[in-house]
């Protein structure tokens, strides 16, 4: 089965420059999808934020701090339709990791599960803008067990994401953020990678 990024965006996958295309079409069974490059910014600059982020850590959806120049090695598989990604950090003195598994729902709305137990779920929506991929969030929420916590609409934080090919640097870039209602941006990672898909088999 095809990638649901494939599946939303059907003919205007197209309009992505042909990189961009690459990065989000289907991975062959057997392959991985391997990026490698480092994150020119990533965290948050509110230390006060700190202690919620470090559950956020604990879960696996956002790691607790600010830093500059961190390396990160994500891994991209396609499994039964669903695009399943780990991405590493290397943050000074430990590894963080945060895995998340995107599948498409009606209308071409993208779902993505985040955190080793999925536990914040958010749905998007996907475009094409200059080449490059643009998801904006439409509703996010948290999962506890059979518990369901949905974000009322007015403390919602807007999450947006931007996958383009840089021609100067010849290289993937991607630029991640969240903002929080009146305290504007509170979280984002940015930076730039090389991509490859390798064979998982001998």
């Amino acid at each position: 089965m095809t990638s649901p990024y494939e599946r939303a965006l059907g003919d205007r996958i197209s309009e992505l420059h042909p990189k961009t295309e690459w990065y989000f079409r289907t991975i062959p069974e057997g392959h991985v999808g391997v990026g490698r490059g480092v994150f020119t910014t990533a965290g948050s600059r509110y230390r006060w934020l700190r202690p919620l982020f470090r559950i956020a850590e604990a879960l696996g959806v956002a790691f607790a701090g600010w830093e500059r120049d961190v390396p990160f090695r994500i891994e991209n598989r396609t499994i039964g339709g669903a695009a399943v990604a780990v991405r590493h950090f290397e943050l000074p003195g430990r590894t963080w990791v945060m895995p998340d598994i995107v599948t498409l729902g009606s209308n071409r709305i993208l779902r993505n599960e985040i955190g080793p137990r999925r536990t914040v779920v958010t749905t998007f929506d996907i475009d094409v803008v200059d080449g490059a991929v643009e998801l904006r969030i439409r509703q996010v929420g948290m999962r506890f067990g059979r518990l369901r916590i949905a974000a009322p609409r007015l403390l919602r934080p807007s999450i947006g994401l931007i996958e383009r090919w840089d021609e100067e640097r010849q290289q993937h870039h991607v630029n991640m953020t969240i903002d929080a209602p009146l305290l504007g941006r509170v979280y984002e990672y940015t930076g730039y990678f090389d991509y490859a898909i390798e064979s998982e088999t001998p």
